[in-house]
């Protein structure tokens, strides 16, 4: 029998519930503990740790400091590693820490060592909050911060999971859209962190045979601006007119900007790239991978939907291989084309060259403005 408690949606266990509150905690750049491995330690945003953390963190008599980056930051500084490391902060300087976590020149000062448990939680609790991924992590005697949230490296771990056992849609309604007048929104809560996810149903698809499917993640700039860095905003609507001429098809528009990074981290990708660094060199800087984005929350939306079999209209094999791996029938892939700018010719060569992105040249000057 489903109790009182779980019947007001309030049935998350204790883990589940701490990871959401330190999501919280850390987007606001406060401390949270992290239990891992029979202690506990201290963790703070890189980004939030400023001089009177140092000084609060001093107080508080932290030791073992130590500020864990991710193996693509730790590489550009000179120390190749296939796995996230730490580095010694035998005093609490935040000037130190703001150079090793963001300078884009910074080179390793100090040797590097192996993460822990609660490093790697704290790494990946930073992700999921969409924040800088780079981490102050100390011990902290049991009686300073007696306020301080604990959660579980463990529960951190296992959170993305869970979000997508807990997918689930919380609304839907039709939205006429120029061009696809008959078109539904249906929204999903959960799959990725706290955000909801959209998929927007063009037409009528016969989900008994294969639907045209398009895996969109959110862009701030291109969907909506129009900014010629990217073409995100040619494929966004031409993929739904495409569907809106065809038999129909299913949008799933991603809460994932910056392929998976967040605002905050594509804006500061964007100044690197006004520096001279391609896309995915930017995104190495700040300690991010070619990709950060999952797709198994996606693949999870289109099995409530109804759809078994997909047409994908996609230049990503990340995404055919994803949807595969999830048990979906992927039938075909087509490519969608934006058009080529003097602003975004580098960075289509670089998901080409880089990512392996499907992207014809050929076919892309054909659609180049005079």
């Amino acid at each position: 029998m489903t109790s009182v408690v779980d019947g007001l949606g309030l049935g998350r266990g204790a883990g589940e519930l701490a990871v959401e509150r330190a999501l919280c905690e850390v987007r606001a750049g406060r401390a949270v503990r992290i239990a891992a491995e029979g202690a506990t330690a201290l963790v703070i945003g890189a980004e939030a740790f400023d001089a009177g953390a140092a000084t609060a963190l001093a107080a508080a008599g932290a030791s073992d400091a130590r500020l864990v980056l991710p193996a693509p930051r730790l590489l550009k500084m000179g120390a190749p590693r296939a796995q996230s490391g730490t580095v010694a902060l035998p005093s609490l300087d935040a000037e130190r820490v703001a150079a090793l976590a963001l300078r884009p020149d910074a080179r390793v000062d100090a040797p590097v060592a192996p993460a822990g448990s609660a490093d790697l939680a704290a790494l990946e609790l930073l992700g999921l909050a969409l924040v800088l991924p780079a981490a102050v992590v100390s011990a902290v005697p049991a009686e300073a911060g007696p306020g301080l949230l604990v959660v579980d490296a463990a529960d951190v771990m296992a959170y993305r999971a869970a979000q997508v056992a807990r997918l689930a849609i919380v609304g839907r309604a039709p939205v006429p859209l120029e061009g696809a007048p008959e078109t539904e929104f249906v929204v999903f809560r959960g799959g990725e962190g706290l955000r909801d996810q959209v998929a927007i149903v063009v037409g009528r698809p016969d989900l008994a045979a294969p639907v045209a499917v398009r895996l969109h993640s959110a862009c701030l700039t291109g969907d909506l601006f129009g900014s010629l860095k990217c073409d995100c905003g040619d494929q966004l609507r031409d993929t739904v007119h495409r569907m809106a001429e065809g038999e129909g098809g299913i949008l799933l528009y991603l809460d994932q900007e910056g392929r998976g990074n967040g605002i905050s981290n594509k804006m500061r990708a964007y100044a690197l790239q006004a520096q001279g660094y391609d896309t995915y060199d930017a995104d190495a800087a700040l300690g991010f991978d070619l990709d950060q984005r999952r797709f198994d929350f996606a693949a999870e939306m289109l099995r409530q939907l109804g759809v078994k079999a997909v047409r994908v209209f996609t230049n990503n094999p990340q995404k055919i291989a994803a949807l595969k791996a999830a048990g979906l029938d992927v039938v075909s892939d087509q490519r969608v084309l934006g058009r080529p700018t003097a602003e975004n010719v580098r960075y289509l060569a670089s998901k080409r060259d880089r990512a392996g992105h499907y992207i014809d040249f050929d076919a892309l000057a054909a659609r180049a403005p005079d």
